[in-house]
């Protein structure tokens, strides 16, 4: 069992799933339970699927919940670009938050390269 909090992946996309809320405390109310909602539970969501896939046993397991979280990075990427496109989000954030998305999707695509290798080692 790893420790997901010794994981710089984790910090970035706790991070990421903070910035989600900050940046969507904004939205229109009549959004709350719509964009808003989706674009705080993508971006929760990559964190917390690295954090199962600590817990569970094997790098098979945890090979499988990074690919999960993957996923959910790219499902808050399209989010994003919908709420920039409906303008609730302007340009400016949108740049700077999908850079920071680009990375932590970066981050995992090479830990997901890694375990591989150590599964199949």
């Amino acid at each position: 069992m790893k420790d997901f909090r010794d994981l710089k992946v984790w910090g970035k996309a706790h991070d990421l799933a903070l910035d989600c809320y900050s940046l969507t405390a904004n939205f229109p109310k009549h959004e709350i339970f719509g964009i808003v909602s989706q674009i705080r539970r993508a971006g929760s969501s990559i964190g917390a699927n690295i954090a199962e896939g600590c817990g569970r046993g094997g790098n098979g397991e945890f090979q499988r919940f990074l690919q999960m979280a993957m996923g959910s990075a790219s499902e808050l990427e399209n989010h994003l670009l919908l709420a920039r496109d409906l303008h609730f989000l302007d340009h400016e954030n949108h740049s700077q938050i999908e850079l920071r998305v680009i990375e932590v999707k970066k981050m995992l695509a090479s830990l997901i390269r890694k375990v591989d290798v150590e599964r199949h080692s």
